[in-house]
């Protein structure tokens, strides 16, 4: 049975526009799991944090993790998942993990060019460059821990999804 691809690293990384790309390629089903659960709960991340806290949201997010294990899927996960070891154990031992790493600049740019407030709520309250910064340095050594690969992101989709396939499959990357 082929395992799934799981795309992780800080918000603005790429992992959903990689994600639908190198699913498309590779003839996976994409799986977004801010976006599953949002279709499963009926509520943003933010509202989410907003009624139950950063814990309750966790809690969904692992969960939600769990439910996508299995099969032939491209999975870019929320920017906080590493942050439990569990999950970090989960995705390694169930399909191949990919981190995405880009500098906090390129990322803050991202950010900055693509808010989406609603499903990207501030961790800090502080300008969005300041909190990618201090995220990021606290987040390093999970999104290391989690993969399998790691991959710079700050060149095109396109360039990054050819990086991930001549990781993937060496020996067809030719």
């Amino acid at each position: 049975m082929t395992q799934p691809i799981y795309l992780v690293g800080a918000r603005g990384c790429g992992k959903t526009t990689v994600g639908q790309a190198l699913a498309g390629v590779l003839g996976y089903e994409f799986i977004d799991t801010d976006q599953l659960l949002l279709s499963t709960t009926g509520r943003s991340v933010a509202q989410i944090v907003e009624s139950e806290g950063w814990g309750g949201f966790r809690a969904k997010e692992s969960a939600i993790l769990r439910s996508t294990t299995g099969g032939r899927k491209v999975i870019a996960t929320g920017g906080g998942i590493v942050l439990s070891e569990a999950n970090r154990r989960c995705m390694r031992a169930n399909g191949t993990v990919i981190y995405l790493h880009a500098q906090p600049d390129i990322l803050a740019r991202r950010l900055e060019a693509f808010p989406e407030e609603d499903q990207r709520p501030s961790l800090t309250g502080r300008p969005i460059a300041e909190e990618i910064a201090e995220i990021l340095l606290a987040r390093e050594a999970l999104y290391q821990d989690a993969a399998h690969h790691v991959l710079d992101a700050s060149s095109s989709p396109d360039a990054v999804v050819s990086a991930i396939l001549q990781r993937l499959h060496p020996c067809a990357a030719g």
